[in-house]
């Protein structure tokens, strides 16, 4: 187990594949999670909290040797406890004791310019983007000073647009998905991370769905529970198949001799090369 006085390295978190939450109400779990398989953990003081814990769970969070290396999920503004959550924010800083990263909840483009304004500077935040108004945002969210990377919070953005996704495909959602693959792109940030798989149980169907998350452009998942992490973890690397075509891509076009690649009776051009090499790249990622 991590030694409980020293604060835990995570990936960094514009690369984090998986991103797992923890109850900022169960200070008991924040150890075990982050010396788990998650790529990053993030201390949850909205959904997982009840307005009864609040205040105890943000004092437990603060209080956490860990969060330095964490991320911090705190209040949507407009609710109660927002301005106490940037007040503790602002305190730990100074101590140097802050997040790595703040997810802000409910985001649109005025609550993400107004949150980053409120935060100590150089606070990275992810914008958690969960309406209809957040996604139509999207581009100028991505914009706002202080954002590293977006986050699509899928179950709240199809509950407010009356949509009932089928997983694992959930083209209901295709567009929220991909609007926000290329604000992010657009903006230069790392790759969006997609929502949650609410089957805890099914491992299999989180694998399917960060597998299509990985196809439309996404670069991580977020996760409920440690057991979805191997699956969300398989799906963001290249399959055997994608390995053999990519080598086989790169030897083609080093034996081409400047001429036209042909490969499976496609054209290979540098847009295909350049995928070629970003699945070998990934290949050697930490698995």
């Amino acid at each position: 187990m991590t030694d409980p006085t020293s604060p835990v390295t995570m990936a960094p978190v514009t690369t984090a594949r998986s991103i797992l939450f923890v109850p900022g109400s169960r200070p008991d779990r924040y150890e075990k999670a982050a010396a788990g398989a998650a790529d990053l953990v993030v201390v949850d003081l909205e959904d997982a909290v009840g307005p009864d814990d609040k205040a105890t769970a943000r004092a437990s969070a603060f209080a956490w040797p860990g969060l330095p290396a964490a991320a911090l999920r705190i209040n949507a503004p407009g609710t109660d406890w927002y301005e106490a959550d940037l007040a503790a924010l602002t305190a730990a800083h100074a101590s140097n004791r802050a997040p790595t990263a703040v997810l802000l909840p409910k985001a649109d483009a005025n609550t993400t310019e107004v949150t980053a304004a409120s935060l100590p500077p150089g606070t990275a935040l992810l914008p958690l983007i969960e309406s209809a108004r957040g996604i139509r945002d999207a581009d100028a969210t991505a914009d706002c000073e202080g954002v590293v990377r977006l986050v699509f919070g899928s179950v709240d953005y199809a509950h407010d647009i009356a949509a009932t996704p089928r997983p694992p495909a959930e083209d209901e959602l295709l567009y929220a998905r991909s609007t926000l693959v290329n604000a992010s792109r657009a903006a230069g940030l790392a790759a969006p991370v997609d929502g949650v798989t609410l089957a805890l149980d099914d491992e299999e169907l989180t694998e399917r769905e960060a597998r299509r998350s990985r196809d439309l452009g996404f670069g991580g998942k977020l996760a409920l529970h440690p057991r979805q992490l191997p699956g969300i973890h398989r799906a963001f690397l290249p399959t055997e198949t994608e390995l053999a075509w990519a080598r086989r891509a790169l030897e083609a076009a080093r034996t081409s001799n400047g001429g036209a690649i042909r490969l499976d009776g496609e054209i290979m051009d540098l847009p295909r090369l350049h995928q070629a090499r970003r699945i070998l790249t990934q290949a050697d990622s930490p698995s």
